[in-house]
């Protein structure tokens, strides 16, 4: 397993085959599942756009840049797996998530209850943007997007939007998300004494919403019927930068890198005053 994950020196022409069908494959797959389960209940239409960048104080558009980089990280890294050389890792890996969350755009575009979202395209690139900018300016990835979920009491009050499990809840209830940014400190100051897994943390987040606007907001029951902000300043951990040789291991920590690690946290709330997290998460 360990010399299987290594990355190839040189071009492995039968690992890039075996990845092209498996991304083909699982990528036609899961546009194919997406389409039963979320679309082919509702009446389709012409191709349209919508306006919904006012909606869940953008919190959806957070999701999208968080998205659009991982998967354009696991594309570009399933590349190197390869051989591939640094030229066709960004060009054909890492924009397997913007060409991957593109089409699921053309999918919201024809149905009559959604449709296309140009703040939702810009989120992507953005984060596609993000990843390959930092390869070809640092050849690291120094910043990190990263995502943490607490519960809430939002979601008892409309389920069937925000879920009615955990499972759902991680997905839906955009008062329990954070978005990070998760800044490598020793790389952006290589000559300092500080460790080099240790990363600084800035997160949003928000609370309030049941539904993408403020409807409903005075007539069903909420703890809270303020909608607002929420800015997060915390300490985290780069996994990728836990040295260790064994490749499989590698593969675990970049994974698990997705994830903001609990920690101390400062919060800044957007409807006034501040807060102390021993730990937040």
């Amino acid at each position: 397993m360990n010399a299987f994950l290594k990355p190839s020196d040189t071009l492995h022409k039968s690992r890039l085959k075996t990845l092209v069908i498996s991304e083909v494959s699982l990528g036609t797959a899961a546009l194919v599942g997406l389409n039963q389960v979320w679309y082919a209940d509702y009446p389709k239409s012409d191709f349209h756009f919508i306006n919904d960048n006012a909606e869940w104080l953008q919190m959806d558009k957070a999701g999208h840049v968080f998205s659009a980089y991982h998967l354009g990280s696991f594309g570009a890294n399933a590349m190197k797996w390869t051989g591939a050389n640094q030229k066709s890792q960004l060009l054909y890996g890492a924009t397997l998530g913007l060409a991957f969350l593109t089409t699921v755009e053309v999918f919201d575009g024809y149905s009559a209850n959604w449709g296309a979202s140009l703040g939702d395209v810009v989120a992507n690139v953005s984060g596609t943007a993000l990843y390959v900018s930092q390869e070809l300016l640092w050849k690291e990835q120094r910043i990190v997007p990263k995502f943490s979920f607490h519960t809430t009491p939002y979601a008892a009050a409309r389920p069937e939007v925000l879920g009615s499990s955990i499972q759902e809840q991680i997905l839906k209830d955009y008062n329990g998300q954070t978005y990070w940014l998760s800044f490598n400190m020793h790389s952006f100051v290589p000559k300092s004494k500080m460790p080099k897994w240790l990363n600084v943390a800035v997160g949003y987040g928000a609370e309030g919403m049941i539904t993408g606007n403020d409807a409903f907001v005075n007539t069903i029951f909420l703890p809270d019927n303020q909608r607002y902000r929420q800015f997060y300043l915390s300490f985290d951990v780069d996994l990728t930068k836990i040295e260790t040789k064994s490749h499989f291991l590698k593969t675990i920590l970049t994974i698990c890198n997705t994830i903001k690690i609990p920690a101390p946290t400062f919060e800044i709330k957007g409807s006034g005053g501040t807060k102390w997290h021993l730990v937040y998460f």
